[in-house]
């Protein structure tokens, strides 16, 4: 596979994103409305005896947001419609490796997720005085762990569904319970105690606890459990990817 025809692979990839205006609008601009929405209610004023406020500690929780629905919704609705059309089967076929269609689907919708985050930080600082307390190099290992995370769970329905349609299915079964219990949207403190217990199971929950922690001053390493878990999602993901991908 030459370089040339990956990068090709991978821009073509992000002109059809571009062009597909609901995924454009939820993982690019729905975030950033509900930031605007929630900080313009609640600021960014420190919290009574902290140093950080609303914003501050819920911009992990966007940024959460902006992956899990590029990396659930694009990735799986993407790849199932791939394969029901038959794309993938005549890419195999093709000089093309597979394996650079799927590295290069990869590749296109973590771009967009760092546009997606970028946008938020900017918004954030411009709008809300939005301040960082971390480390910045443990932050991006924090924040790529977690995307590598999102990104192979979301592999999981990509690899399965047969349908456009059933992998709108699977991928909304995934996506929306741990949208509404990890964070994303409310803090979990808000939730039920048997509600913050079932969130556990999601890796976008330990994905936004370990970015909110770094992006608020603590160390990634004060956090092995986040790290054990994300990383051991990881593994599962990609094992049930490579043993159960469908091409047709």
């Amino acid at each position: 596979m030459k370089k040339n025809s990956f990068t090709e692979i991978i821009k073509a990839e992000m002109l059809l994103f571009i062009r597909e205006p609901s995924a454009f609008f939820f993982t690019l601009i729905f975030p950033l409305l509900m930031m605007l929405l929630f900080s313009s209610i609640w600021g960014n004023d420190p919290f009574p005896g902290e140093f950080f406020g609303y914003l501050d500690f819920s911009v992990g929780g966007y940024m959460g947001m902006v992956m899990a629905t590029g990396f659930f919704m694009s990735l799986t609705v993407t790849m199932a419609t791939y394969r029901e059309k038959g794309i993938l089967k005549r890419f195999r076929a093709t000089p093309v490796s597979p394996f650079a269609i799927l590295v290069g689907q990869l590749v296109s919708v973590f771009a967009v997720t760092v546009a997606g985050v970028i946008l938020l930080l900017i918004a954030g600082y411009l709008l809300f005085n939005l301040q960082f307390f971390g480390n910045i190099f443990e932050f991006i290992l924090a924040f790529l762990l977690s995307s590598a995370s999102i990104a192979a769970l979301g592999f999981i329905p990509a690899s399965l569904a047969p349908t456009a349609r059933s992998g709108v299915v699977l991928a909304n079964t995934m996506y929306f319970p741990m949208l509404f219990l990890s964070g994303a949207t409310l803090p979990r403190s808000m939730l039920p105690q048997f509600l913050q217990d079932v969130s556990q199971v999601f890796p976008l929950t330990h994905a936004i606890s370990l970015m909110q922690k770094v992006w608020l001053g603590e160390h990634i390493w004060d956090s092995p459990v986040h790290i054990a878990v994300l990383s051991g999602f990881i593994l599962a993901g990609l094992f049930v990817s490579v043993k159960f991908f469908k091409w047709e």
